[in-house]
């Protein structure tokens, strides 16, 4: 992306790295000069669904990589790739991205966004929420239903079922979560505002067959919850 918009990143022979993560491993200069000089009159906010910082045990490279193919061989050369990228970009454009929450977004763009666009970022959840004026329904309602295609224990990181949690719960609103899939770790949620959550799928099944039937899936689990609420009442 940098490079597109007019940024050089030269090895240490003065050529353009490679494109792609593993490029960055070959990286010695960062040259802003020819950057598309339009940017400096742009306010950019970038609607960032994880806070994960861009290296380390919750970086792009650890946190993403698996979901993306990438073996632990992989991951460990992308995480160094980085690292060093990111000790450039504070030599030579004096912004510091190393521990930026959200800089580790879509591999890496959040912190390419703010070093060189500067760019705000912003949970994406602010975002939809105030363009929605979320909070105000939210205040209203007696039952809060979110969800998003898996819940596991990076939905804690910024994603939109806690942005929507924590919101209800200033509002002591019991929150409901549906999801595609759980994983093992899903428990986490629990301690972040989502009170239970459900998934769709019933059976094993091939991700043809899940989508094909998404929508009844989502209803059959949409009544089981509301069943169950209406048993909760009877306990009474």
């Amino acid at each position: 992306m940098v490079q597109a918009l007019g940024a050089r990143l030269r090895d240490a022979q003065g050529n353009d790295i490679a494109q792609g993560g593993i490029g960055l491993e070959t990286l010695a200069s960062i040259d802003i000069s020819g950057l598309d000089k339009r940017l400096s009159a742009c306010h950019i906010e970038v609607a960032c669904d994880v806070t994960n910082p861009l290296t380390g045990k919750e970086g792009a490279s650890a946190v993403f990589g698996p979901q993306k193919g990438a073996t632990p061989e992989m991951i460990e050369r992308l995480d160094t790739a980085l690292t060093r990228y990111a000790h450039l970009i504070a030599r030579d454009l004096h912004v510091d991205v190393l521990d930026l929450a959200g800089g580790g977004a879509a591999g890496g763009m959040g912190a390419a966004l703010y070093a060189f666009c500067g760019a705000q970022l912003r949970r994406g959840i602010e975002i939809v929420t105030d363009a929605l004026h979320l909070e105000a329904c939210l205040a209203d309602a007696d039952l809060v239903i979110t969800g998003e295609g898996r819940i596991d224990s990076q939905t804690i990181h910024g994603k939109v079922p806690i942005g929507v949690a924590n919101i209800a719960k200033r509002y002591n609103k019991p929150v409901i979560g549906i999801a595609g899939s759980l994983t093992a770790d899903v428990g986490v949620v629990h301690e972040h505002g989502l009170d239970a959550v459900f998934s769709v799928i019933y059976t094993i099944c091939t991700l043809e067959d899940a989508l094909k039937n998404a929508s009844e899936n989502v209803r059959m689990t949409a009544r089981n919850v509301a069943a169950t609420l209406k048993a909760g009442q009877q306990l009474r």
